[in-house]
């Protein structure tokens, strides 16, 4: 099958669904303090879907990875204490990847949701762990990166540099809270983020480049590669 590698550039009849797997782009719009996007994490699952998507075919199985648009809305509550965010909540968000997984495996072979915003995770896990019951080939990936601060530190910053630098403010880039994620969970479970970081950040944007997001992107990048070429799910409905 040839032709964009995006599904909304296709029209119907170029759809050959024995072949495709359908990889879904899966953010959030919250707040990514006071120097990236609303949608950062959004920007990076569509990077990581598009690398994939426009670079792998795989030459043995004559698989099809085709992006879908992206699904911009997550389970973000932990930031509502800042302007611009917008979540749907778990339940809402669950019903949405289930009824989204039940429709494209109607014709796609298969579906991979890769997630861009860690909050997320729970749902995708209950969402996808219902499709795969249901005999539909599901699974979602995360864009985790190793020895990653938590959130609009060094590393979100350093893959917006690479993805979209026009839509980072550098000049207003700070350090939030760099405390230990896990020293911060009961608080931020308790009154979100903004109780323990003012400005949003947990960790510290300084010294992100460019060249550092391009090798935490590629890296991420072959990681779904290889995973896509094995196509392994583990109980919790993610590729491996």
């Amino acid at each position: 099958m040839t032709g964009p590698s995006t599904l909304g550039q296709r029209s119907w009849p170029d759809l050959d669904g024995k072949t495709i797997t359908l990889v879904v782009p899966l953010g959030s719009v919250e707040q990514h303090g006071p120097h990236l996007p609303l949608d950062a994490d959004t920007r990076i699952a569509a990077a990581v879907a598009a690398a994939v998507a426009d670079g792998v075919c795989d030459g043995t199985s004559g698989e099809d990875v085709l992006r879908a648009p992206d699904l911009n809305y997550g389970a973000s509550g932990e930031h509502e204490g800042f302007p611009g965010t917008i979540s749907i909540g778990h339940d809402a968000l669950k019903a949405m990847l289930v009824e989204y997984g039940r429709s494209a495996c109607r014709w796609a072979r298969r579906i991979l949701f890769v997630n861009g915003h860690g909050g997320n995770t729970r749902t995708l896990i209950e969402a996808v762990s219902l499709l795969r019951y249901e005999g539909r080939d599901a699974a979602w990936f995360p864009c985790a990166f190793p020895d990653a601060d938590a959130h609009a530190g060094f590393t979100e910053t350093s893959v917006l540099l690479h993805v979209s630098p026009e839509s980072v403010a550098l000049e207003r880039a700070v350090a939030g809270n760099r405390e230990p994620v896990g020293a911060l969970l009961g608080a931020m479970r308790e009154s979100g983020v903004a109780a323990v970081s003012p400005n949003g950040v947990l960790g510290d944007p300084a010294g992100a480049t460019a060249d550092e997001g391009r090798r935490l992107l590629d890296d991420v990048t072959g990681q779904l590669r290889s995973a896509l070429s094995s196509w392994e799910v583990d109980g919790r409905g993610r590729l491996t």
